[in-house]
């Protein structure tokens, strides 16, 4: 459903700089998904990588819930409580991992704090699924 488009006239990346939905399409707006246990409890204080697992994982499950899967996202929005390059970094490829070979526009950003208590990552995301 969604294409992905590399740009051959600018510098390569981990992900595709543009995605085109053709219709009929179904679009999926997630809210930022956060590091919190089935609870609502900040998983792993301090430690973005496995927040970052925990995150995406939740994602997933959103996702599902709509009837989409990450091999439908067409964009995604990474955030990271962090003035460090290394953690957005380490954060990044936690998230390139859960996509696998599907590579979506993404923007990564540092951020100064988020939402909850102890949270240090977030994903947003848009999908696209066929219409029904």
């Amino acid at each position: 459903m969604p294409h992905l488009l590399h740009v051959p006239t600018l510098a390569t990346t981990e992900y595709a700089y543009v995605a085109t939905v053709e219709p009929p399409a179904r679009l999926v707006f997630a809210a930022g998904a956060c590091p919190l246990d089935a609870d609502g409890t900040t998983v792993a204080p301090g430690d973005p990588i496995a927040q970052a697992r925990q995150v995406m994982t939740n994602l997933e499950t959103a996702l599902a819930a709509a009837g989409a899967r990450l091999a439908d996202v067409v964009k995604t929005t990474v955030y990271v409580a962090s003035p460090e390059r290394a953690d957005l970094v380490a954060v990044w490829q936690v998230v390139r991992d859960a996509f696998g070979d599907h590579d979506p526009p993404s923007t990564l950003l540092g951020v100064a704090v988020l939402g909850y208590p102890e949270q240090l990552v977030e994903v947003e995301a848009i999908a696209a699924v066929p219409a029904s």
